[in-house]
């Protein structure tokens, strides 16, 4: 059988799941995959490798590789290697990533680069898949064009002359020299969406579904429509490519309890601090549109340290009526604290099947769907795929197979990604679909703790950790509408709702009466997001909402640095903070006025994008990107003529892709140059860590 290495570069799961897609399929194709996570350096050896290299790279933080790609990427990043070094090298790339973020892609893109660079070729075109759209509009393509690529590979190795490029389906995304342009990279991405959706190719091993199950007749539907139950032609009539059955590795033994269950802790690579809340202020006014709170940890009795700028995880459980809610259509719910004893069926046909990390030994059903589990997570088509084999009513069944189907692409991208469907959502809307619970522990993903900025200084707050965030809302319209909270964000807030105050200026004194509830945090992967080690470097700051909370901490901490060092040089600092009205969330207002008033904060800029014009006078700045054109000269001359720095924390989707619009508007006007020369700019700065982002969607 024709072997090939294939490394994946994970942080959430995606990369790690898309690979083992592959190294089942390869088998059906007549390959052999040898699957690795690409941290595993003692199991590969690239520089002897003879076999094809396919790698898939997922994208973290604001466009670095992955973790578990970091120490991979520093040592091919080593200068002193050879040009030739992997010139023996040949390689398919899928790099996976969200084009609502600047770097769109870039994990897999600097890796690409530099296997270019040390002499490797492609054997198969480059991939971006995009999660902003939906990855598996390109990763399905990819994958079916992987082994006429591999057939032709080996075929040519076999003494054949070499032909570079594999695949005609679109012009080699790879071959462009200048990765840089990150600006154009969403462009890139829909061009590449529309070469493979064009490709026609059908080499994939699928299963064809007849259009009209023997139990339906022609009966006449098009006056209906469609929703996440029920299709209308040509869907409901069409022939079906439906993905292969993912095969079942997990055996499951409900055990009862003897007594009290042993204490467990949830699994984290990163040192977990059990903290109490020593503080909660709601920031907004109650008529505000999103309510916004701040809360203090008190940190004094562990050795969990940070810097301004910085984040860390706080680790959350699911909603406890939605917990109750899926036990129940489970018929689990007698069970909830039967032990959960897993092993890997003697039988499968998994290759390297493991039993899955975050699920602790030994722990009781009921914790594991509350503090394992993202029972949120927006079902995978091979999740639904293989749902499908234990659905009883037909129609229901023909009705999974077309969402997880080719030609059912976009009803699931319209009824289950766009709509937010979650498991809970599909078994009740599909109730004659009765799965295991060792199908559930197997595709539902990992609950990630969720990632907050720090709102303080440990020099303006010796012990105390402060956070800020919304409390998230949005409508889920997966069957009915339902108004569901953020997962972390609505645990929080019932959980501080002992202990909340109407304001930041409640005293001190009230707030240990109540019992301080404990939550459990983690520090993050150090990042670049700091202070200069300069102070006498400008910096400017753009944070709307709660994107202000890492710049109270830089601000908290120039304070202390000022009050130490009162002859010190310290350059200015701009703040252009943005928010919906004036009176009802305006965050942080007196704090920021007395940061004003001592010198610390030389210039304030705010916007209030649904105030009204008072009286006659001129239409004020409507958004931080609007201020920010206001003064361009001023920002123009503190980046690129002393040597200052911009940060900008907030939402990826809409601000960030803004602000950074308007700043190469600003290069281009102010220097004088076209918007290109502008952009690469921009690229420089952040090569340079003077143009910072810290962004989420």
């Amino acid at each position: 059988m024709r072997r090939f290495l294939l490394l994946y570069a994970t942080q959430q799961g995606q990369a790690k799941a898309i690979a083992e897609e592959i190294c089942e399929q390869a088998v059906v194709h007549g390959f052999s995959a040898d699957l690795h996570c690409i941290s595993e350096s003692d199991k590969y050896d690239l520089k002897t490798e003879t076999a094809p290299l396919v790698v898939v790279v997922s994208t973290t933080g604001t466009g670095d590789p992955p973790d578990t790609a970091r120490k991979f990427v520093k040592e091919i990043q080593n200068q002193t290697l050879p040009v030739d070094f992997f010139a023996h090298l040949r390689y398919g790339l899928l790099g996976l990533g969200d084009s609502e973020y600047t770097y769109f892609c870039n994990g897999g893109k600097i890796i690409d680069k530099r296997l270019q660079e040390l002499g490797a070729r492609h054997f198969y075109d480059t991939g971006h898949a995009d999660d902003c759209v939906g990855l598996e509009l390109v990763v399905e393509p990819w994958i079916a064009g992987l082994w006429p690529a591999l057939r032709k590979h080996f075929r040519s190795s076999r003494g054949q002359e070499e032909i570079s490029g594999a695949l005609p389906v679109a012009s080699p995304a790879s071959s462009r020299t200048d990765l840089v342009k990150s600006e154009l990279l969403h462009i890139e991405s829909q061009v590449e969406l529309l070469r493979f959706d064009d490709s026609g190719r059908k080499d994939s091993e699928v299963l064809k579904q007849n259009a009209v199950n023997s139990n339906q007749s022609n009966v006449v539907i098009e006056d209906f429509e469609s929703s996440l139950t029920r299709s209308v032609p040509p869907l409901s009539q069409a022939s079906l490519n439906i993905p292969g059955l993912p095969p079942e590795y997990l055996q499951v033994h409900l055990q009862e309890s003897l007594g009290q269950e042993s204490q467990v802790s949830v699994t984290s690579a990163d040192p977990v601090f059990q903290v109490p809340i020593s503080k909660a202020v709601q920031l907004t006014t109650n008529d505000a549109i999103k309510t916004t709170l701040l809360v203090e940890l008190d940190i004094s009795n562990t050795d969990f340290s940070y810097q301004p700028g910085d984040a860390f995880s706080v680790i959350c459980p699911n909603s406890d009526s939605e917990v109750q809610s899926l036990l129940q259509r489970l018929q689990l719910e007698d069970k909830r604290e039967h032990c959960v004893l897993l092993k890997i069926k003697a039988d499968t046909k998994k290759k390297g099947a493991t039993l899955p990390q975050h699920i602790p030994a030994g722990c009781s059903l009921q914790f594991i769907f509350t503090w394992c589990l993202e029972i949120r997570a927006i079902p995978k088509k091979a999740f639904l795929r293989a749902l499908v084999d234990y659905t009883s009513d037909s129609a229901e069944k023909r009705r999974l197979q077309e969402l997880c189907s080719k030609q059912g692409a976009a009803d699931y991208s319209r009824f289950v990604r766009d709509a937010c469907a979650c498991l809970l959502d599909l078994l009740l809307a599909f109730p004659s679909c009765q799965p295991p619970l060792s199908l559930l522990l197997e595709h539902l993903p990992k609950l990630q703790p969720r990632p907050y900025s720090c709102a303080s200084s440990s020099l303006f707050h010796p012990g105390k950790l402060h956070f800020v965030f919304n409390i998230v809302e949005f409508l889920s319209t997966a069957t009915t509408e339902v108004l569901r909270k953020g997962v972390c964000t609505g645990w929080l807030a019932l959980l501080v709702a002992s202990v909340l105050q109407p304001n930041i200026h409640a005293s001190h004194e009230d707030s240990g009466k109540a019992l301080a509830p404990k939550i459990s945090i983690s520090p993050r992967t150090t990042n670049s997001f700091h202070l200069p080690d300069d102070p006498s470097i400008p910096i400017i700051m753009v944070g709307p909402g709660t994107g202000i909370a890492p710049f109270i901490g830089f601000l908290q901490h120039r304070e202390k640095l000022q009050e130490q060092h009162p002859d010190g040089n310290f350059g200015a600092m701009w703040l252009f903070f943005g928010c919906r009205h004036k009176d009802r969330d305006y965050l942080f207002r007196k704090e920021l006025r007395h940061f004003l008033k001592h010198g610390i904060l030389t210039h304030l800029k705010v916007s209030f994008s649904r105030d009204a014009p008072v009286g006659e006078e001129e239409a004020p700045a409507k958004y931080v990107q609007d201020n920010i054109q206001l003064h361009g000269q001023q920002v123009a001359r503190i980046l690129l003529q002393e040597n200052g720095h911009i940060y900008v924390c907030g939402d990826a989707k809409n601000m960030a892709k803004d602000v950074h619009d308007a700043l190469v508007q600003i290069i281009s006007k102010e220097v004088g140059v076209e918007k290109l020369e502008a952009m690469k700019t921009l690229a420089t700065l952040k090569e340079e860590k003077r143009y910072l982002q810290d962004i989420w969607s």
